[in-house]
């Protein structure tokens, strides 16, 4: 998809609140700096190691009894990698196992590795995965690492309802940050924020709790700031806590998102 751009600063005059996982925001941020908005940071979502590292040691330990390795997402690339070199080994552990990814981001940190995947569905989403999946999944053994808690279950069901194993080990989990930037918190309560942007389901419902002590006294601040978003499961979440979504991307991406956001702001 081509970037949209309407003028040098199409964003100019636009104040733009990024949540984002910590340490995650910079390339979205830097692309709508670059269109001209004004960034403000509100990381609404904090990686770290799963509660235990067994079950994720264990099919490393099996690696060679499995036909395939899903990675839904570069937490779960750096995650399990990083695992995979703690025990001892490298890649070439992974040769005879195809790897699928969803998601650009997650094809991106696949190659950081060094490895091209053997399948990226369309449309960068986990539900066309299933659909198009380039072999019969009947008798196929799949390694699944993962959040560990909130994660979709639609993909497990999907898998083995045609057929497949599928191993779902913890390999990092998300919570939600114990406090608000002072700048972010600012804008919010003084109401200069223009747009907010989300890119997954517990960013919303991470903000939603971050922020409850900010709009439940002022609800009219959240009702006239557009809540922009990256697909349509995070479309759903947004509809479920906030009861609307302004804009979504067209293509699941953040270069998606971008452009979604400049179309929107020139409508």
């Amino acid at each position: 998809m081509s970037t949209v751009n309407y003028n040098l600063s199409p964003l100019a005059g636009k104040t733009i609140l990024v949540t984002r996982s910590v340490g995650q925001s910079n390339q979205f941020s830097d692309r709508l700096t670059g269109a001209g908005a004004n960034v403000i940071e509100m990381p609404a979502l904090e990686i770290g190691p799963p509660s235990s590292w067994d079950a994720l040691d264990q099919a490393i330990l099996h690696l060679s009894t499995f036909n395939w390795l899903i990675l839904t997402s570069s937490n779960g690339v750096e995650y399990f990698f990083d695992r995979l070199e703690k025990s001892g080994q490298d890649k070439n552990a992974l040769a005879g196992v195809k790897i699928a990814v969803v998601g650009e981001k997650t094809a991106q940190s696949l190659q950081k590795q060094n490895i091209q995947a053997d399948f990226i569905p369309p449309n960068f989403i986990a539900d066309s995965l299933v659909e198009n999946f380039p072999e019969s999944l009947i008798g196929k053994k799949i390694l699944f690492p993962r959040v560990e808690s909130g994660g979709r279950e639609v993909l497990v069901k999907e898998l083995t309802a045609k057929g497949a194993e599928v191993i779902e080990v913890p390999a990092y989990e998300s919570c939600s940050p114990q406090s608000i930037p002072p700048a972010a918190e600012y804008a919010l309560v003084n109401n200069t924020v223009d747009i907010i942007t989300f890119a997954s389901s517990k960013t919303v419902l991470f903000f939603s709790q971050l922020t409850a002590h900010i709009f439940t006294y002022n609800p009219e601040n959240l009702a006239r700031v557009c809540i922009a978003s990256i697909g349509p499961q995070t479309s759903k979440t947004c509809q479920t806590v906030f009861g609307r979504v302004d804009i979504e991307a067209e293509e699941y991406t953040l270069e998606g998102l971008t452009n979604a956001i400049i179309k929107f702001s020139h409508n």
